[in-house]
């Protein structure tokens, strides 16, 4: 059963407006998706806010964050740590690498190489690295926040699949309404006001919330649906390939996370349509145009039924 103490959203909400101006959605997307452990993809073009968001979540979280600028030249060793000769030098102990943080900023992730990209792959999966035979357990709780570029940019390595299924969710800024941007161009540089804000809840009380999502009951009904909106895509002659049973399991995880933040012990059909374009969209490609991808999606999600 959950927990009685709600989390309070709407305080984030408001936090949030001080310095981010729009971006309600974005923001319980993104809690949405560090309640049910998973991790996030920020894509859009440089300057759009990005690094200001998660810097803004790691302030309110009271999450100590690292940042780590991917470049083509940046090693694994670099993110996850490397072995150093101790000052006897006798033995050889880990240096733990930015990697080992309750909140990781991977930003420009798809400017490094794919060699430096799957450095991240045991520890997205597994919440732990394994380094000369020795396992490493990361921080708990472990948040991931991914951003990149559009792959048509110059320097750009697109993410293959397998590192792009890793990531639960996958939201884009977006460019502001007219009366947002003339706000932001009022604010300027809001970073240091971010510094400002109150921790809103402790690492203690996170862990609290993210055993709270794993009461939320599904009814059969719901897994039906989930079931159904996986089997869609698979005979559908619109996607190259189906969803895989992964993706219905963070589906599932996601919208109990979501019908949480509503105030809900029980998942409904709305809650699973409120993040399943997030989850689903950078696991599918359009046999014809990937641009389309967002508009497919509302379609199938449309005329898939929900089991009574």
């Amino acid at each position: 059963m959950v927990a009685k103490k709600l989390f309070p959203l709407e305080k984030f909400v408001v936090e949030a407006q001080k310095v981010i101006v729009g971006k309600e959605d974005e923001l319980k997307l993104a809690l949405c998706c560090l309640l049910a452990r998973g991790h996030l993809l920020i894509e859009d073009l440089p300057g759009m806010g990005k690094t200001s968001f998660v810097l803004f979540l790691s302030r309110v979280l009271d999450l100590p964050h690292k940042r780590v600028q991917f470049t083509n030249d940046l090693l694994p060793a670099d993110i996850i740590g490397t072995q150093i000769l101790s000052e006897d030098r006798k033995s050889f102990r880990f240096h733990r690498g930015p990697l080992f943080s309750e909140l990781v900023l991977a930003d420009e992730l798809n400017r490094g190489t794919p060699k430096t990209q799957s450095a991240l792959l045991q520890a997205m999966e597994e919440k732990s690295v394994t380094v000369d035979g020795e396992t490493f357990a990361l921080p708990s709780p472990f948040f991931l926040i991914a951003t990149q570029n559009p792959t048509e940019h110059a320097g750009a390595f697109p993410l293959p699949e397998s590192q792009l299924d890793r990531f639960m969710m996958r939201i884009e800024m977006g460019y502001p309404q007219k009366n947002e941007e003339v706000e932001i161009l009022r604010r300027g540089d809001i970073r240091g006001r971010i510094h400002e804000l109150p921790s809103l809840i402790n690492r203690l009380e996170l862990l609290e919330f993210q055993k709270d999502v794993d009461a939320v009951h599904s009814s059969d009904a719901i897994l039906n649906y989930v079931q159904a909106l996986l089997q869609t895509t698979r005979t559908s002659a619109l996607f190259k390939t189906g969803l895989s049973p992964r993706c219905g399991l963070l589906l599932l995880q996601a919208a109990k996370a979501w019908s949480m933040l509503e105030g809900r012990s029980m998942v409904l059909p709305e809650d699973v349509k409120a993040v399943a374009k997030s989850v689903m969209h950078h696991r599918l490609q359009n046999t014809q145009s990937r641009q389309n991808m967002q508009g497919l999606i509302e379609e199938l999600i449309k005329n898939t039924p929900v089991p009574v």
